[in-house]
C-alpha cells in the first residue's frame, strides 16, 4: 500500500483522494463486505496514490480487490465529501468514481474483504451498506 496522496479541502481540511467502481454485470453490481473500517457493504474502492492518477488507482484497486481487469470506464461522479471518515484518520475525501466494465475471474482479496459478490438493487437495500457507498447509490437511485 503506497502513501494515500493528500490535498487540502475547500474548509482547508486535510483530504485524501479516492476512486470507486460502480461494477454491474446482468443487472447485479459487484460489492464487497468491508474487512477493514469503514465497515459495510461497498463498492470496490480504494485512496489514490502519490504520483498516481485517478485512471491508475481505479485499474489498481479493481485489481486488488477484485481480480478484475477493467476493460472500460467512465467517470460518472467527482465530488469532495467532508463527511467520509477514513481509518487513517482523514475526514474529507475527493472522489472519482467510475461506471467500469470487467471481466475475468472473480477473486475475494481477505486482507480487504469478509466476502464478495453480485448483489441485485433489491438486495442491496438490505445490506449494511458502508455509508458513502449509500450516498453514491442513492444519487445513482440503484437504492
Amino acid at each position: 500500500m503506497g502513501n494515500p496522496r493528500l490535498g487540502v479541502s475547500k474548509q482547508g481540511k486535510d483530504m485524501h483522494y479516492s476512486v470507486g467502481a460502480l461494477i454491474e454485470r446482468n443487472g447485479e453490481y459487484l460489492l464487497i463486505d468491508r474487512a477493514k473500517p469503514p465497515l459495510g457493504f461497498a463498492g470496490i474502492a480504494g485512496h489514490i496514490d502519490e504520483e498516481e492518477t485517478p485512471e491508475k488507482a481505479l485499474l489498481r484497486e479493481v485489481g486488488e480487490e477484485s481480480g478484475l481487469k477493467v476493460e472500460s470506464y467512465k467517470l460518472i461522479f467527482e465530488e469532495e465529501i467532508g463527511w467520509n471518515q477514513c481509518r487513517r484518520g482523514i475526514g474529507t475525501h475527493y472522489w472519482y468514481v467510475f461506471d467500469c466494465k470487467a471481466s475475468g475471474q472473480l477473486r475475494m482479496n481477505v486482507e480487504e474483504a469478509n466476502s464478495i459478490g453480485w448483489f441485485s438493487k433489491e438486495e442491496m437495500r438490505n445490506l449494511k451498506l458502508e455509508p458513502i457507498w449509500g450516498y453514491w447509490f442513492k444519487k445513482l437511485n440503484l437504492i
